[in-house]
C-alpha cells in the first residue's frame, strides 16, 4: 500500500489533517509535541468508479458493483502521522532524529502549513496572521537538506575511498549509503545527470557546498512533496497568496488551500447522520435536526467550501497520488463479460499502480502465484488480447488469463 506522510512543525493542524483523513482516534490540542509516536491510519483517494458507464450497466443489468458510494470508488493508502519537525531537527533538536527516521518510508510527504499565520515557528500559538508561512516551507525543505547532507558528509572520506580503491561507483555507493532513507540509485543518477557542476568522473572535488547542493536535489527527487495550506477558512488572503506565488516558482511544490477542521467537522457530522456529505464535495445536505449551534458551524463551514470548492483535504490526497506520485487505478476481473470475479462480484478489487506498470504487474498485485503463471491479459471493455508488457491505463478493467 502507498505510504504518505503528514509533517510539519507542531500545531499546524498535521493531526487534524490526519484525523480528518481516516476518522481515526488521535489526540489534537494546541500545544507543540502532541503527537510523538507516529500515528498510521488508512485514508482514501476518490475516483469516479466504472460500473456507472452504459456499456458495463447495460452488461450487469444495472446492479452496479455494491463497492461504490453515489458513483464513487475510495481505494486505499496509508497516512502516517509523524511527531512535529522544529528548526535544528537534524542536529536532534526536539523529536528530530524520530522524525526524520519516521519519514524514510513515506513515497510523498504532506506539508501541513499554518496559513493563518497564527503559530510562530516552534509551534506557540500568536495572532493570526502575525507570522509568515512562507518561513516553515522554507525551515522545513532546509532541515530534509541539511538531514540527508549530514549523512553523506559523515561518511563521505569513506566513500571516496571506497570508490577509488574498489573503482565502484560513486552513484552507486551514494545509493547504498542513503538506502534507509529510501534513496534509490536511479535518484542519484539523475540527480547527477541533471546537475551542472557535479562531475561524477571527478567526486574528489566537491566541496560542502556541492554536496549541500546534491542533498537538497536528493530530497526533490526521492521525496514528492505537497504543501497543504492549512487553516485556510481563517487565513488572511495576502498568506494564501503568497504561498502561492511561491509554488509557482521553478520547480515549487503544488499548493492546495485547505481546512481541515472544516474537513473533520463534516465528516463527523455525517457519521453521526445530521448531514450528506462524502469526502471531497463541495456541498453537503443536512439531514436532520441541527442544533442552532451545529446549524451556524455548518453554515460558516458551507461558505468556505463554496468559495475553494471543497475542504481541500480530498483533493490534496488525491492530488499526492496522482499528480505527484504518478499512479493509476485498475480493476482486475475473471469475467471479461459481466465485469465481475468468478462468482460474479463486479468490479470486486481496484488496485494502485504506478502509471507504466503491466498487465502482469497487476497480476503479481492480485498475487504472486498468479503472476508467476500469467499468459495473457484481455481488456474487458474491447475485448482486445493484451501481452505481459502491456502498460495500464488509468480505469482499465483487465482479466488476467493464467496457468492453474
Amino acid at each position: 500500500m502507498i505510504t504518505i506522510a503528514i509533517a510539519g512543525k507542531p500545531n499546524s493542524g498535521k493531526s487534524s489533517f490526519f484525523k480528518a483523513s481516516t476518522l481515526a482516534d488521535v489526540e489534537i490540542a494546541s500545544y507543540p509535541f502532541t503527537t510523538i509516536a507516529p500515528n498510521t491510519g488508512i485514508a482514501y483517494v476518490k475516483v469516479k468508479c466504472p460500473c456507472k458507464e452504459e456499456a458495463i450497466q447495460q452488461a450487469t443489468g444495472g446492479k452496479g458493483c455494491g463497492n461504490c458510494i453515489d458513483g464513487f470508488r475510495f481505494v486505499p493508502v496509508e497516512l502516517l502521522d509523524v511527531a512535529g519537525l522544529v528548526r535544528g531537527a537534524h542536529e536532534g533538536r526536539g523529536l528530530g532524529n524520530e522524525f526524520l527516521d519516521e519519514l524514510r518510508q513515506a513515497e510523498a510527504i504532506i506539508h501541513v502549513v499554518d496559513a493563518s499565520g497564527g503559530t510562530d515557528a516552534d509551534g506557540n500559538v500568536v495572532d493570526v496572521g502575525s507570522h509568515n508561512p512562507l518561513e516553515d516551507v522554507d525551515f522545513f525543505k532546509a532541515e530534509l537538506d541539511m538531514w540527508v547532507y549530514g549523512i553523506i558528509k559523515r561518511n563521505w572520506r569513506k566513500l571516496e575511498r571506497k570508490a577509488e580503491l574498489e573503482g565502484t561507483k560513486i552513484e552507486r555507493l551514494l545509493s547504498e549509503q542513503l538506502a534507509g532513507v529510501g534513496v534509490t540509485e536511479e535518484h542519484i543518477k539523475a540527480v547527477l545527470l541533471e546537475s551542472r557542476s557535479l562531475d561524477r568522473a571527478n567526486f574528489k572535488s566537491w566541496t560542502d557546498e556541492d554536496l549541500k547542493n546534491l542533498a537538497a536535489s536528493i530530497i526533490k527527487r526521492s521525496k514528492k512533496m505537497l504543501i497543504a495550506a492549512n487553516k485556510a477558512d481563517i487565513a488572511p488572503e495576502e498568506n494564501i497568496k503568497r504561498l502561492k506565488d511561491k509554488s509557482k516558482e521553478k520547480e515549487g511544490e503544488p499548493v492546495i488551500p485547505c481546512s481541515a477542521e472544516a474537513e473533520l467537522a463534516l465528516r463527523t457530522a455525517a457519521k453521526n447522520k445530521i448531514i450528506t456529505y462524502l469526502p471531497g464535495d463541495a456541498d453537503f445536505e443536512i439531514s436532520s435536526n441541527p442544533t442552532e449551534r451545529q446549524r451556524k458551524g455548518l453554515e460558516r463551514i458551507r461558505e468556505f467550501i463554496h468559495a475553494y470548492e471543497g475542504t481541500g483535504v480530498q483533493e490534496i490526497i488525491n492530488r499526492v497520488v496522482f499528480d505527484l506520485l504518478d499512479y493509476v487505478v485498475a480493476y482486475p476481473v475473471e469475467d471479461e463479460h459481466k465485469f465481475s470475479d468468478s462468482v460474479g462480484r463486479i468490479l470486486p478489487d481496484a488496485f494502485l499502480l504506478k502509471r507504466g506498470s503491466t498487465a502482469r504487474d497487476l497480476a503479481f498485485s492480485v498475487h504472486s502465484d498468479i503472476g508467476e503463471s500469467f499468459l495473457y491479459a484481455v481488456d474487458a471493455r474491447t475485448k482486445l488480447r493484451l501481452g505481459e508488457k502491456h502498460a495500464l491505463e488509468n480505469n482499465d478493467i483487465i482479466k488476467v488469463v493464467y496457468t492453474r
